[in-house]
């Protein structure tokens, strides 16, 4: 395993062809939201949903086909593109540094590193994600009910860019908008009430949201299998440009004392 790959270990890697992840445990919420804020907050040319809201949920992966596990979150507000409907991922907190590179690199998820916690104890769930200090979002769940599985959720509608190496703005290529979805096959899901908190963070600032209305709760146990993405064009990169940092945490000059 050294700095240049033999074709052994390139034929490996690219042989898995998926990223499966058995045994996940998963809960979240579904919520609905105001139509102006989330408009917003799509990258053009993906257009606002006809039912505005979306998704957050935390998870745990006990294992990968890439490697140790580690825990996820994500919050996902719907979308459409050109007719179809899915979801644009705002924020993936993961708590593994070697995990990174396949979720941001490879399909253009806005990961970064965080704490996060997720127990389950008889009908109660408890999970939060934490960065710099700040319990940006914290989920409290009571299960009452189950489903034979999670409704449909569509394709997610990710960015992949590059940007300028000599630091003026704008990208190093063209901003290319990718299609991606994950089977979730579950082995149990349960359904029910939540608590949904979420505090300011100038990093993480999922309150951007407003105030959610959570529409259903759920914790389920699954097997899922990230599928491979598709490119579906070059986007405009200027019009891009203002969403892409949700890449990184944005400095701009911070430490100096400058004010952006």
């Amino acid at each position: 395993m050294g700095f240049v790959k033999t074709q052994k270990e390139l034929d490996r890697y690219y042989g898995l062809g998926v990223r499966t992840f058995p045994g996940a445990k998963m809960m979240g919420v579904i919520f609905s939201a105001e139509p102006g804020i989330t408009a917003r907050l799509l990258p053009p040319p993906l257009e606002q949903a006809d039912a505005p809201g979306g998704l957050i949920f935390i998870a745990e992966y006990p294992k990968t086909n890439l490697g140790p596990g580690y825990r996820e979150a994500a919050l996902f507000i719907r979308c459409k593109y050109r007719g179809e409907a899915g979801s644009h991922c705002l924020s993936m907190p993961i708590t593994s540094e070697p995990r990174m590179h396949n979720g941001r690199d490879v399909f253009g998820f806005p990961k970064k590193l965080a704490n996060i916690h997720l127990e389950r104890t008889g009908a109660q769930a408890h999970g939060w994600v934490e960065r710099y200090g700040i319990r940006f979002v914290e989920m409290e769940v009571t299960l009452s009910g189950s489903l034979p599985e999670m409704p449909p959720m569509g394709p997610t509608f990710l960015f992949k860019a590059m940007p300028r190496i000599d630091l003026a703005p704008g990208f190093d290529g063209p901003v290319l908008l990718a299609s991606q979805k994950t089977e979730i096959r579950p082995h149990r899901v349960e359904i029910g009430t939540a608590k949904l908190t979420l505090r300011p963070s100038e990093h993480d600032p999922w309150v951007e949201i407003g105030k959610p209305d959570v529409v259903a709760a759920f914790c389920l146990e699954s097997d899922n299998t990230m599928l491979p993405g598709t490119i579906l064009g070059e986007v405009d990169p200027d019009l891009f440009l203002p969403h892409y940092f949700k890449m990184t945490d944005f400095h701009a000059g911070d430490s100096l004392g400058v004010t952006s």
